[in-house]
């Protein structure tokens, strides 16, 4: 994995956190100084913080685990649909509904009424309804779809959150806490690292940082993912060749038990 150079994340404005007056004291460790009245973060901590929160989503991925990216403010939303859809992994960006984790069971009912809606635009259902209430079923699928976002395809409750700004997404954090999911977060000088379990000190307000920060999580999730196929295939090659000498066994096995011809 490869470790991202300190010019990158200045370039980035990785560095940059909100005014002195809006910050959080508990971000004080992550604070390298202020200049014309905003705080500046200490890259060098980032570098660290980031390189142990892709570590830690390297493995999530190589177990074969979800991780849900959590972004609804309009820098980052655009950015993680587009990194994060290709992992295959589930997303949100446009609202968090309360409840989509502490409730999972209630969203699994919508996700099904979904599918629901789905087949009978299929087993001919729809071509027996007027035009007017094909257009209100249509209308509540588009709204189911585009509150709950890619979490439809969830079968069960994410291994982790990611994050982008834990301020405005202040809910989705509780309920990870709640039901002790690990969270990755970018916390800016504003927030509160210790409600995140990998707190990574970032701008979360800059595209170009946002953008930087998920690149890095999304290469490690992919490193994860290929590893787990790796290894897949080097244990079924493993068990073909297991099956192959059982084989050869029984056969000589067969032979040497098989009466001598006169």
């Amino acid at each position: 994995m490869a470790r991202l150079e300190f010019k990158q994340l200045l370039d980035a404005g990785v560095h940059f956190g909100h005014l002195k007056r809006k910050w959080n004291p508990a971000m004080a460790p992550y604070i390298f100084d202020e200049k014309k009245g905003i705080h500046i973060i200490d890259l060098n901590k980032t570098a660290v913080k980031l390189e142990e929160a892709a570590a830690a989503m390297k493995n999530i991925a190589r177990g074969g685990k979800k991780v849900l990216f959590v972004a609804t403010k309009k820098q980052a939303k655009d950015i993680v649909a587009e990194k994060v859809k290709p992992t295959g992994m589930p997303f949100v960006t446009e609202r968090w509904s309360g409840g989509m984790l502490t409730n999972f069971g209630t969203i699994r009912r919508t996700i099904k009424k979904m599918a629901t809606i789905d087949r009978m635009k299929t087993d001919g259902t729809f071509d027996n309804m007027s035009k007017r209430e094909r257009l209100q079923v249509s209308r509540q699928r588009e709204k189911m779809e585009k509150n709950l976002g890619s979490i439809a395809e969830l079968t069960r409750l994410p291994s982790a959150l990611f994050i982008v700004d834990i301020v405005k997404e202040h809910i989705a954090v509780a309920e990870a806490r709640k039901l002790n999911i690990p969270t990755f977060a970018m916390v800016d000088t504003n927030s509160d690292p210790s409600l995140v379990d990998f707190a990574i000190p970032a701008n979360d307000d800059a595209t170009k940082s946002i953008e930087l920060i998920v690149d890095v999580m999304i290469q490690a999730i992919n490193e994860g993912m290929e590893e787990r196929k790796n290894d897949k295939t080097a244990v079924d090659e493993v068990s073909e060749e297991g099956a192959e000498e059982a084989g050869e066994s029984v056969e000589a096995a067969d032979e040497a038990a098989a009466p001598a011809e006169n």
